[in-house]
C-alpha cells in the first residue's frame, strides 16, 4: 500500500527546516553566512589563536607581512602586531555593531508601533519628532553627539544607534498601520485586551520579520561609522578596531599600506557579509516577494 492509496498527507517539516531550505536557495546568501561566520570564529578566537595583545608591542615597527612568522601580517609603526589587531578588531566591531543595532530597533520599534497603532495626534507628533531627526545628516548628528558624549566605545555605540533608529520606525509604523485593522487585532479587542498586549503581543510578532532583515542593514551600516569615526581620530584608543587601524595606518600609507588595508579588507568583508545576510533573510522570510 502506497501513500497515495491511504489518503494520509505527510508531515510538513519544521519552520526552521523550511527556513533553511528558502535561505539556501540563494548562492550568494550561504556566502554571507560564510563570511559572518568567519567573522564570528575570529571574535571568539581572539586572544587563543593569536594570544599577544594588541595595544602592546610585539615586534620591530613596520615589519612587512610574511617576513617574521611571529607576527605573520606584519606590524605597524608602533611595532604592534596586526594579525593580533585584526582579530580583536572583529571582537569589537561585532560588539559594536550589535549593541548600537539593539538601540536602535529598540528606540524605533517603540516609536514606529506608538506611532502606527494609534494614529492621529500621536503619529503627527511622532513623526514630526522623526522627520526633525532625518533632516540632520547621520554622519553630522553623530559627530555632534560624539563631541558632546566623548570618544569612549560605551558612548559611540549610544551615539551611532541614536542616529540609526528613524529608517526602522518608519517600517514598523507602516507594518503596525497594515495589520491594526486585521481580525486578530479587532478579536483581541473584544475579548479586552490592554493597548500594549495588542502592541507587543499581537500585532508586533507579525511585524518583525522586515525589522529582522533591516538589523542587518544596520549592523553593517555601524561598523562603517564607527570605522569613520576612528578614521577621523575620534574613535576610542583603548580598544584595538579596525576604524582604529586604518586610522593610525593611513600614517604611513605610502611606505607600509598593509597597515590600513589589511583591516580595510576585513570591514568590507564583513559590511558584505552583513549585506548578503539580510538578502537571504528576506527571501527566507518573505518567500512571496521573491520573483
Amino acid at each position: 500500500m502506497t501513500l497515495a492509496d491511504t489518503d494520509i498527507a505527510p508531515p510538513e517539516p519544521p519552520r526552521y527546516v523550511m527556513f533553511w531550505r528558502r535561505y539556501r536557495r540563494n548562492r550568494a546568501a550561504v556566502l554571507g553566512l560564510f563570511l559572518f561566520a568567519i567573522v564570528i570564529i575570529m571574535a571568539l578566537t581572539a586572544g587563543i589563536i593569536d594570544p599577544g595583545d594588541p595595544l602592546r608591542r610585539a615586534g620591530e615597527p613596520l615589519t612587512p607581512p610574511f617576513v617574521n612568522w611571529d607576527t605573520p601580517l606584519g606590524t605597524d609603526q608602533l611595532g604592534r602586531d596586526v594579525l593580533s589587531g585584526v582579530f580583536y578588531g572583529a571582537r569589537i566591531s561585532l560588539l559594536i555593531g550589535v549593541a548600537a543595532t539593539l538601540v536602535a530597533i529598540l528606540i524605533g520599534v517603540v516609536i514606529g508601533a506608538l506611532s502606527g497603532y494609534f494614529g492621529g495626534w500621536v503619529d503627527d507628533v511622532l513623526m514630526r519628532f522623526t522627520e526633525a531627526f532625518q533632516t540632520i545628516p547621520n554622519f553630522v548628528l553623530l559627530l555632534t553627539l560624539v563631541a558632546i558624549m566623548g570618544s569612549k566605545i560605551e558612548w559611540i555605540t549610544i551615539a551611532i544607534g541614536i542616529v540609526s533608529w528613524t529608517a526602522p520606525a518608519r517600517m514598523v509604523r507602516a507594518e503596525f498601520m497594515s495589520l491594526r485593522g486585521r481580525e486578530f487585532v479587532d478579536a483581541a479587542r473584544n475579548l479586552g485586551v490592554s493597548n500594549s498586549a495588542i502592541i507587543f503581543r499581537e500585532i508586533l510578532p507579525n511585524a518583525l520579520p522586515p525589522i529582522v532583515v533591516y538589523a542587518s542593514v544596520i549592523m553593517a551600516l555601524s561598523i562603517l561609522m564607527e570605522s569613520a569615526l576612528a578614521f577621523l581620530s575620534l574613535g576610542d584608543p583603548n580598544y584595538a578596531s579596525w576604524g582604529n587601524m586604518i586610522g593610525q595606518g593611513r600614517a604611513v600609507l605610502r611606505s607600509a599600506p598593509y597597515c590600513a588595508v589589511i583591516p580595510g579588507i576585513a570591514i568590507i568583508l564583513t559590511v558584505l557579509s552583513f549585506s548578503l545576510l539580510g538578502e537571504g533573510l528576506n527571501d527566507a522570510l518573505n518567500p512571496r516577494q521573491k520573483k
